[in-house]
């Protein structure tokens, strides 16, 4: 009793009723707002709310009991920022601003504990890139490879720099050992091939490559090429750089003739592949349309449960053509609505409706959908209403770009459901159509 009269007490002190509402009192620089109903007495509700604070807090608590346990603090910064934004939205009584400064505090220490990490991880970095940087020049290719190896497990182990260093750190150290690489493939390929090749041979091989750049016996002239790609790295010789080059374009561009024309004719086979691909996946999302479509006619229950599979179906049927996948998915995305919203209307019909005493009439059933339907839009037009003047209200600064880009998109959600209800007003009349007196 004295736990359920602290959490009474504790409610009072963040919350009030006001009608059926159960609403939280203003906190930092939020307004008052409604967090559930009353159910059972007001008393009730306000324990009930209470609680769920309660449960809140004890995540926090538990939240940072594992933050200050951790030697691996960072990783917990996102969590606490996702607490931190719940608390603006949470569903219950107590004190937020107190949690919602526990946890700005944890993320201001996170924060400077993650600078300093970083500080030290940057002056690592910059260290193991001057050591790479110095073996980029080296000729001792086997020690130098050694070295670059340990550096790259070295800068691997190390932890990250500010992301804005990121890119640049990684280029640095990459660039060096790219080019002390580059430097030994280079140096052991012209050794080869001043000790190896033999001129000859280089040209038995271009001529034999040059008869068979046109072919279109796809499947055994590739292995006919791929035996004189390897004969060429096999023969060697000593020729000077430009003569050896010289040949090796000769023989490179016959290869790449044939190999071009083999690519444009896979591509060709393959465009022929998609476009079967994509019709079928058209069919099949024809299909889910169709069914959604008909959902309407059975038992709510059913209806909403059966929507729920075919979203799930939808999302593992492959891509559509452009213009057919946005009509398609418009219609399905319709369809789904009328069966959510009608479900939505049939509970708030139902608990309006006397449990004992004679069955409404027909005109009496649709007066009730009519008007509840009519407030619903009332609603939404007030909603969207409000998130069009805050759009007005934007500046075009890039700045705002992905806030305006998610006030359209609601703004777009409320036109759909909008519709949906106009849409599900002459459904309930067509059902209701011997009833008189329609509005």
């Amino acid at each position: 009793m004295e736990q359920q009269e602290h959490l009474l007490n504790q409610a009072r002190q963040f919350g009030y009723i006001e009608d059926t509402q159960v609403w939280l009192k203003p906190f930092m620089e939020l307004p008052a707002r409604q967090v559930g109903q009353v159910k059972d007495t007001p008393e009730a509700a306000l324990v009930y709310f209470a609680q769920r604070f309660e449960a809140f807090r004890a995540k926090v608590d538990d939240l940072l009991a594992r933050i200050d346990e951790s030697e691996n603090k960072g990783s917990f910064l996102m969590k606490a920022l996702h607490l931190k934004e719940q608390i603006a939205s949470f569903d219950g009584l107590g004190d937020f601003t107190a949690l919602h400064n526990r946890l700005t505090e944890a993320e201001e220490s996170i924060r400077n504990l993650v600078a300093r990490n970083r500080e030290k991880n940057l002056a690592t970095k910059i260290s193991i890139i001057e050591e790479a940087e110095a073996l980029s020049q080296t000729i001792d290719w086997q020690a130098g490879a050694d070295q670059l190896k340990e550096l790259r497990q070295a800068w691997i182990k190390t932890g990250p720099v500010n992301k804005e260093l990121t890119d640049e750190m990684e280029q640095r150290f990459q660039a060096a050992v790219d080019l002390f690489f580059t430097r030994r493939k280079a140096f052991q390929a012209d050794k080869k091939a001043m000790t190896n090749r033999s001129l000859d041979k280089y040209k038995a091989l271009i001529q034999r490559s040059e008869a068979l750049q046109n072919s279109e016996d796809w499947e055994n002239t590739t292995q006919k090429l791929k035996v004189l790609q390897q004969e060429w790295k096999d023969i060697g010789g000593s020729l000077p750089r430009k003569q050896a080059n010289e040949l090796w374009t000769r023989f490179r561009a016959a290869h790449n003739r044939f190999f071009d024309r083999l690519k444009d004719h896979i591509s060709s086979k393959r465009v022929e592949a998609k476009d079967t691909y994509m019709d079928d996946n058209l069919s099949r999302k024809r299909a889910l349309v169709d069914e959604a479509t008909a959902l309407l006619e059975r038992p709510m229950h059913e209806a909403v449960s059966r929507a729920k599979e075919l979203q799930a179906a939808w999302k593992k049927v492959g891509p559509v053509r452009g213009p057919e996948s946005d009509q398609v998915w418009e219609a399905f995305l319709s369809a789904c609505d009328k069966v959510f919203e009608l479900s939505a209307l049939e509970h708030y019909v139902r608990k309006r409706l006397p449990v004992d005493g004679p069955k409404p009439s027909d005109q009496e059933q649709l007066t009730l959908r009519l008007t509840a339907l009519k407030e619903f839009i009332k609603f939404d037009r007030q909603e969207q209403a409000v998130l069009e003047e805050n759009l007005g209200k934007l500046s075009d600064a890039p700045a705002n770009e992905a806030f305006r880009n998610m006030l359209q998109s609601k703004i777009r959600t409320f036109e759909r459901k909008i519709r949906t209800k106009n849409d599900l007003m002459e459904l309930v009349k067509r059902r209701y159509a011997g009833a008189t007196n329609i509005s």
